[in-house]
């Protein structure tokens, strides 16, 4: 579904921050990208989205070539994205921001029902200002409106980033369900290294903006991968 192949990334001041990285990401797949701060893992996600141009390589999704393409575009082609610190529009109702996934199709559609299913808190607070939820629900009302819209591949970016224990547990029960579904491809950015492992089908680890490990998740603890991303 994604197949990116030896993107370079620069600074304003010269400095290399991605460096000849290529990544695939499957359907059914959970792919997940660990590393400590600094290393370019935004970079790279923020790549990925078109927010920031990339000097060489190229980006496939789907079959065809993106690297070129707008966020919007990218969008439009089924990519949905998951910003670290979640962004959701605080002033706007929970109903509000979902519908804002759901932008650039007809005003008449319908938010997916599914979207209450998966996270059952967001139909109860649906009248509710997004700026009014905890952190852990706001997280989840960004998952959810990345989803609304139906993508073939999903990034996220440390959902789990200050959320309580509970709320974690469920985004990642949503996270391997959406997977194993078959439809989706997940490329997931993660710190937490326990919830990392538990989820990845296949892991890559990032250092000073280029892989220096990766593999089957189900080889992560044999191969070290804790000690890689360890502070």
């Amino acid at each position: 579904m994604l197949n990116v192949k030896n993107i370079n990334q620069y600074y304003g001041g010269g400095s290399h921050i991605l460096r000849d990285v290529s990544l695939e990401a499957h359907l059914g797949k959970v792919t997940v990208l660990l590393g400590r701060n600094g290393v370019g893992k935004t970079t790279l996600l923020k790549s990925l989205m078109g927010l920031v141009p990339i000097k060489t390589g190229s980006i496939e999704f789907n079959g065809k070539q993106i690297q070129n393409a707008t966020p919007y575009e990218r969008a439009r082609a089924g990519i949905g994205f998951v910003p670290q610190g979640r962004e959701i529009f605080a002033r706007l109702t929970v109903e509000e921001n979902l519908r804002m996934g759901l932008a650039y199709k007809s005003a008449s559609t319908p938010i997916p029902a599914e979207l209450y299913e998966l996270f059952p808190v967001l139909k109860q607070m649906l009248h509710r200002r997004g700026g009014d939820l905890s952190g852990g629900q706001q997280q989840q009302l960004a998952i959810a409106r990345a989803l609304a819209a139906s993508p073939k591949l999903l990034i996220l970016d440390e959902p789990t980033e200050g959320i309580q224990p509970s709320i974690i547990k469920d985004i990642g029960r949503v996270i391997r369900m959406l997977a194993d579904r078959g439809d989706m491809a997940i490329l997931l950015v993660e710190q937490y290294y326990d919830f990392a492992e538990e989820l990845a089908d296949d892991y890559l680890v990032m250092e000073r903006g280029e892989f220096i490990a990766r593999g089957p998740g189900k080889d992560m603890r044999a191969n070290g991968v804790r000690q890689l991303v360890a502070i």
